[in-house]
């Protein structure tokens, strides 16, 4: 098989837009939602991403190219790699944010601050990267214990909410945009319509909106674009540099970090595992555990060389290998995201092409993710599913509710973070804002064990059901989930051991399900209600 073929270009255009939109949306978040100086995020945050992404992509042509050899084939597709969205958003929200606003909230300065808050993703990214790796030695077992369902449910209901509804909002907001150019995604992406001359889809959508941005702006000052400031300063050569002792220094923060790094860690490996079984299914064998290993390795090279992002194995390998793709354009893609992030020329880029004229893409992602926790889980366990997507739910209302809070405390200049503001919102509102600063803390944890106990429940297993519950309990007695504290501007979690109301409803239910086979009848115990 030939390091190059036609199709690599196409399958080039299409990895290389997915990454493109992940820089994009780490610039929005870092630069804007956090407000990181340009010089962390140009000088520090992107070359070390750009150390990520040449590895796997990299690893992953070879593995394509060996394959092909031994089965003396030419038409082998390497696995697709790049940063993970999953990640970008939940450690924006769960590890970054928290920590910058309890810095904030402590009397440190904005640029301590944000120090401690890239430290904290750092810390994030690296362990992630520890558990992809060395759990491709064990995912088996873990899959073995968790059903499907507890895994994507999670998965989906991040996609949903922190993906696909904020950029739904946004696309509302500028609509001209926004919803033309998600008209357009919509009819390429779940429409399946090619365009002729072979054009990549997702680049015409980007060019529309770009246009329709700038036209706007000039027209009517439509504040979607400049994107940014241009900054030309930016440009040069930014070699990456390990960051040994800011990834010592973040180790201080794990307690407080805990409940984020491990079961994301674990459900990015899961979906790994499962991506490289969608490739073996499109005819393409690769070996899991150097595959997974590598994965994992990736990541922690990101985080030693400074950034808080994993990279991945991305979702879709038999799409891009119908395109035509085999090893050349994990190699296209490595080398020219590589010089865009190392050369600081991304900051023309994002200048250039806001993200208001991608975002269509990203809501397809999100729904995708929402999307295949339905379609990959038996139709029995769909309850299951709905179950793990109301922490993710309930998190993303504590995200608007603060949104709100914190708006409206920097009008009057004091803070609405206190018990008082609830007991007033439940007065007057009926808005129990409790449950959901309550749901937000460790939500990736709850939404998994809602939706495992649920399969057991279905599938009559109910001691096992009854081991999620009591799982739940220590969760909550420990504070790995539901117990928080206000800050001036934020709530965050505390880790504390306390019998909370928590705990005992938790071992409550865990006690009940224990005993269900003993307080039933068996006909009620094998009866689909």
């Amino acid at each position: 098989m030939k390091l190059f073929v036609k199709g690599d270009l196409d399958g080039f255009f299409a990895l290389g837009l997915d990454n493109m939109l992940m820089l994009m949306l780490m610039s929005g978040l870092c630069q804007g939602f956090l407000g990181f100086s340009s010089e962390l995020f140009f000088v520090k945050i992107l070359p070390a991403t750009a150390v990520g992404l040449v590895i796997g992509n990299v690893f992953y042509a070879r593995e394509a190219l060996k394959l092909a050899k031994k089965e003396n084939r030419t038409d082998v597709c390497a696995i697709p790699y790049g940063t993970s969205i999953l990640t970008v958003v939940a450690f924006v929200f769960l590890a970054m944010y928290p920590v910058q606003q309890l810095a904030l909230s402590n009397g440190l300065s904005k640029e301590e601050a944000d120090l401690m808050a890239w430290r904290g993703g750092l810390l994030a990214c690296f362990c992630s990267g520890l558990i992809e790796f060395f759990g491709a030695f064990v995912v088996y077992h873990i899959r073995r214990f968790t059903p499907r369902a507890a895994m994507l449910a999670t998965l989906g209901g991040i996609g949903f909410t922190f993906i696909a509804l904020d950029f739904v909002f946004r696309s509302f907001t500028y609509p001209l945009v926004g919803i033309t150019t998600l008209g357009l995604t919509m009819l390429v992406y779940f429409g399946g319509v090619r365009l002729k001359l072979g054009l990549p889809v997702g680049l015409v959508i980007v060019i529309i909106g770009t246009l329709l941005a700038w036209g706007l702006h000039h027209f009517n000052g439509s504040p979607i674009v400049p994107g940014g400031a241009l900054q030309p300063e930016m440009i040069g050569l930014h070699i990456p540099i390990p960051v040994f002792g800011d990834l010592f220094e973040a180790f201080k923060m794990l307690p407080m970090l805990l409940p984020v790094l491990a079961p994301i860690g674990i459900i990015h490996l899961v979906l790994s595992l499962q991506n490289i079984e969608s490739a073996e299914a499109a005819g393409d064998k690769y070996d899991p555990k150097p595959a997974l290993a590598v994965n994992g390795l990736g990541t922690i090279a990101a985080a030693v060389f400074g950034s808080p992002f994993p990279t991945t194995i991305y979702i879709g390998h038999p799409g891009w290998k119908k395109l035509g793709a085999r090893a050349g354009y994990s190699i296209l893609t490595s080398a020219v995201l590589g010089l865009i992030c190392i050369t600081g020329t991304a900051s023309i880029l994002f200048y250039y092409v806001p993200l208001e004229a991608g975002m269509a893409i990203l809501i397809w992602i999100g729904v995708s993710m929402m999307t295949q926790a339905f379609e990959a889980t038996p139709k029995a366990h769909i309850p299951a599913v709905v179950m793990g997507f109301i922490p993710p739910v309930g998190a993303y209302v504590a995200l608007v509710l603060k949104h709100g809070l914190s708006t409206t405390g920097t009008i009057s200049e004091t803070s609405f973070f206190n018990p008082a503001m609830q007991e007033t919102m439940i007065a007057t509102r009926t808005f129990f804002s409790h449950g959901a600063f309550a749901l937000e803390q460790g939500y990736v944890y709850t939404s998994i064990i809602l939706a495992a106990a649920t399969v057991c429940i279905i599938e009559k297993h109910f001691r096992a059901a009854s081991a999620w519950f009591l799982a739940a309990a220590f969760f909550a007695l420990i504070g790995l989930t539901h117990q928080y504290e206000f800050t001036f501007g934020d709530t965050i979690s505390t880790l504390s051991i306390e019998l909370n109301d928590w705990f005992w409803s938790y071992l409550f239910v865990a006690a009940v399900l224990f005993m269900t086979p003993w307080i039933t009848n068996p006909s009620d115990s094998n009866t689909h209600h």
